[in-house]
């Protein structure tokens, strides 16, 4: 016959009152049992003596028996200093799961988006500034391609060329673009 020692709830609905007892395994946890040594309220405070009361001289004739006791009672017989409790390591209890795993990913990933759309707002000042001077570039380069062309050799016209496709590379605010091309379509007219 096994024996265990553990809790048989009594009390009403809500308001849990428990046995401590010695009782066959095979019996029904609230069934028959063969011995009562002690008792548990869970209602009082943690410090209230009477919240464990345990006959510690009839729990070790029963631990010598062979009685196992679940690992709520061995937390009682532990603090009575009746048999010592071997503790437990379960580092996957506190692990999340899978879908909060998930969760902590794509919450991760927003974060990384968010940092990445502020450091863009705050690179996007130096990159006006860098546009300015870009701006400052192409109209330098404009006027070589004008100077160029005013004079009609061929070796102006390889290097307006040359500088014509360069131009493209560097680039330029849409609204500076179209008015830098009206004066290259003008220069055609002033050579004819």
């Amino acid at each position: 016959m096994a024996l265990s020692i553990r809790l048989s709830r009594g009390g009403s609905k809500k308001r849990p009152y428990y046995r401590i007892v010695v009782a066959d395994a095979r019996s029904p946890r609230d069934g028959r049992f063969i011995e009562r040594i002690g008792s548990y309220n869970p209602l009082l405070a943690k410090d209230d003596e009477k919240r464990i009361q345990l006959d510690g001289d009839r729990a070790k004739h029963w631990l010598g028996v062979g009685a196992q006791p679940t690992d709520r009672v061995a937390r009682f017989l532990d603090a009575a200093g009746v048999r010592e409790r071997a503790v437990r390591n379960n580092p996957k209890k506190a692990e999340p799961g899978e879908k909060a795993k998930e969760r902590a990913e794509e919450r991760a990933e927003k974060l990384k988006a968010a940092e990445a759309a502020t450091a863009e707002a705050e690179a996007a000042p130096a990159e006006v500034s860098t546009a300015e001077t870009d701006a400052e570039a192409e109209a330098v380069v404009a006027a070589e391609v004008e100077a160029a062309t005013e004079a009609p050799t061929p070796e102006a016209e390889q290097v307006a060329e040359a500088v014509a496709e360069e131009t493209p590379a560097v680039e330029a605010p849409a609204e500076e673009a179209p008015a830098e091309e009206k004066p290259a379509e003008e220069t055609p007219a002033e050579q004819a």
